[in-house]
């Protein structure tokens, strides 16, 4: 039996658990500042992410014209801030 570490035990763990999704979603509102800077983050009302789908919730009418223009973009910094394809399509309410 070969030796792994902890944090390798860890995400092997998550990859086959039901909670990685959860953990996905969490990490998505942690770096969405980060990704799209303050004003928007601060106009962003909610962010969820349900079956590869981000919804981002906004109350701000030319906020969420911009984010569906921006869409492919979106995604692709995501993706990139978390690693891996988690996000595959960008629903704007």
């Amino acid at each position: 039996m070969g030796e792994i570490s902890l944090q390798d035990a860890i995400q092997q763990f998550l990859q086959k658990s039901r909670l990685k999704s959860g953990i996905q979603a969490v990490r998505i509102e942690e770096i969405w500042e980060q990704v799209m800077g303050k004003t928007i983050a601060k106009y962003t009302d909610k962010i969820q992410i349900i079956n590869h789908t981000l919804y981002i919730t906004s109350a701000v009418a030319p906020l969420k014209n911009e984010l569906l223009y921006q869409k492919e973009k979106i995604i692709e910094r995501v993706n990139e801030a978390l690693g891996e394809k988690v996000v595959r399509d960008v629903v704007v309410k």
